[in-house]
């Protein structure tokens, strides 16, 4: 994108767009397009190419033949990601055809790398006219009505019959190439940081990792005979049972007292924490759930406090823990299968968490898990982990120098979802043609041109 046209620009100038959708608007995805625009059925615009797949004794993992992809699972950001290849592919995709999940989840897209072979969940689409980005973004932000478009009891699914009506607003071509350019500049900016991220997070396992064997600074390290591996000469082990604090129900989870789904509400007195709130370092706050003051007075007993360590007791990865934020003034626990740990004079909290998480802690976890299906860690084999125990002044050193790094994590996760918005919202206006990019400098660069 050039200087005269900046993402800056467009912002400020969807932001006076008022928006306004119709019921009919919001069902089809579509409402009022510039009078030089057409709308064109997807099967006049694209060949629509169904996959099927082959028998499995045409599998590999060894490259032999062409990249495999059954669904959405092998989805990247823009291309997917093989690990099988087939011998004898049925359905074929071409480089840089648009691939869409036609089985739940319905309408996830992707553009075709190279030639691969697609199975029953995917189809490929071949422009014949269109940019084939400009036809992803189309495509994204039609994503609700794909969704609404899905039948089948046991999968969701779209059929080449669908695909074939699905009409598609049909810019010039030119114009095309700058919404695709707008976007994909906005998608390299998200990719970017999304890597970023991963790359924060690899750098801090190595540091957990590290600063638990060899402390800060590096020491000797010695064997302790136990589970928990090796660690700097000079420290204890403790289990997590002698590290909590000495008083009534530092050490509980939901058990027996769990909130039924009648109990918790979008509003409340106390804040219920629920199992799938319990991310590895993070406090997961996306819709909050919560108890009346009636039900908080009745088990006060199971109530938890900001800055306290919750741990999960099942799903992956098992025993990962975070710490209560200062958000809300009053918690609880909502569910048997988290728990609270307060802990002692003698451990600290963000130690302890960064304990829990590192692969010292959790491959003992594991070790403990029982039941099928839904396998879970009880509350007594929580109580035996072993933890390394440095004195407290190095636990804070540790935990300060781990929590840079999830500072700066946040930073950037408040920058992609800032990005994540900003995308939207374009394709919101540009794709509607409400702001059009004929008027703006937009210098297409090669990867959107090299796409139609």
């Amino acid at each position: 994108m050039s200087e005269e046209a900046t993402l800056d620009e467009f912002t400020e100038t969807t932001e006076e767009i008022e928006s306004g959708k119709s019921e009919e608007q919001e069902l089809f995805g579509l409402g009022e397009i510039p009078a030089d625009w057409s709308i064109e059925p997807l099967a006049d615009i694209a060949k629509i190419i169904p996959g099927n797949s082959p028998p499995s004794s045409t599998y590999n993992e060894k490259g032999d033949g062409l990249p495999f992809f059954q669904g959405n699972s092998e989805f990247g950001h823009f291309h997917p990601e093989a690990d099988t290849w087939c011998s004898e592919p049925r359905k074929e995709a071409e480089k840089n055809d648009v691939l869409m999940s036609i089985r739940a989840p319905v309408g996830d897209l992707n553009i075709a790398d190279r030639n691969c072979c697609i199975g029953r969940g995917l189809a490929a689409l071949r422009p014949e006219t269109l940019n084939e980005l400009y036809l992803l973004y189309n495509l994204a932000e039609r994503k609700p009505w794909l969704s609404r478009l899905a039948t089948g009891s046991t999968f969701k699914s779209v059929t080449k019959s669908d695909l074939q009506l699905l009409d598609i607003p049909v810019p010039p071509f030119s114009e095309q190439r700058k919404i695709a350019t707008i976007l994909y500049t906005v998608d390299q900016a998200i990719q970017t940081t999304e890597e970023i991220i991963e790359q924060t997070h690899r750098v801090q396992d190595g540091v957990i990792q590290n600063a638990l064997e060899f402390g800060i600074g590096g020491h000797e390290s010695s064997d302790t005979g136990t589970k928990l591996g090796r660690i700097p000469c000079h420290w204890e082990v403790a289990t997590i049972e002698q590290i909590v604090a000495d008083e009534e129900n530092a050490f509980t989870d939901g058990a027996r007292y769990s909130l039924s789904s009648a109990e918790i509400h979008e509003e409340g007195e106390a804040r219920a924490i629920l199992l799938q709130e319990v991310g590895e370092g993070e406090f997961i706050d996306v819709e909050p759930k919560f108890a009346t003051a009636e039900k908080y007075e009745e088990i006060t007993h199971r109530a938890i406090y900001q800055g306290e360590v919750v741990v999960a007791k099942m799903a992956e990865p098992v025993a990962r823990a975070c710490i209560v934020p200062d958000k809300y003034d009053k918690y609880l626990l909502g569910c048997a299968d988290v728990v609270r740990i307060k802990t002692n004079s003698e451990f600290n909290d963000r130690f302890l968490m960064y304990c829990m998480n590192s692969h010292k802690v959790w491959r003992q976890a594991v070790a403990h898990l029982r039941g099928t299906g839904r396998s879970r860690i009880n509350l007594e084999n929580i109580a035996e982990l072993n933890l390394p125990k440095p004195p407290l002044t190095i636990q804070e050193e540790i935990a300060d120098t781990l929590q840079e790094f999830d500072l700066k994590i946040e930073n950037e996760q408040d920058y992609r979802n800032r990005l994540q918005r900003l995308k939207q919202g374009l394709m919101q206006d540009l794709l509607s043609g409400t702001v059009r990019a004929t008027d703006t400098n937009i210098e297409v660069p090669e990867e959107i041109a090299q796409h139609g």
